[in-house]
């Protein structure tokens, strides 16, 4: 008799474990950008702005950079309705990097027709001239530059912003 009743209880359990979520289409807007040139050691504030145009709600499991230099702002699950946009911003630290550099950044969701969406970015890093400062002394700069920032009560957001442009 427990077993019976075990049994029927565990059917219902089973049943909804069964339900797959839909796929639905999404749009990056400029998925291939070209920023302009950086000086090594700014950091590049790259926003990049999706839209669910399909007609199940998207979620968004996982994003992956393809490098520990870029920094996801909101570390979270995202779940955008249908119509709607969602506005995702990461930090790229060009610190560890000199010359041309490309990244991608891979969105991983309901996402038609392979479970994945990317987004292509590449920049042109320049070193100060002719001299190559070590890792101490970029982490010495950078941490005086956000110290002097604090004292003087700015944001260094105008500094921070960059354009880019997209092949036509």
């Amino acid at each position: 008799m427990k077993r019976l009743f075990l049994l029927l209880a565990l059917v219902p359990v089973l049943w909804a474990c069964t339900t797959r979520v839909q796929y639905t289409t999404v749009e990056i807007r400029d998925p291939i950008r070209h920023y302009y040139p950086i000086l090594q050691g700014q950091e590049l504030t790259v926003n990049i702005r999706m839209s669910n145009t399909g007609k199940v709600p998207l979620v968004v499991k996982d994003i992956q950079p393809s490098c520990g230099c870029i920094v996801l702002e909101n570390d979270h699950e995202f779940v955008v309705p249908p119509e709607r946009s969602m506005t995702v911003t990461l930090h790229y630290d060009s610190r560890k990097n000199v010359g041309r550099v490309e990244h991608s950044i891979r969105f991983w969701g309901n996402i038609s027709p392979s479970g994945m969406a990317e987004m292509r970015f590449d920049v042109n890093v320049v070193p100060d001239a002719n001299y190559h400062h070590d890792y101490e002394e970029m982490y010495d700069k950078a941490e005086s530059t956000s110290k002097l920032k604090e004292y003087l009560n700015q944001s260094g957001e105008s500094s921070t912003r960059f354009g880019y442009y997209v092949d036509r």
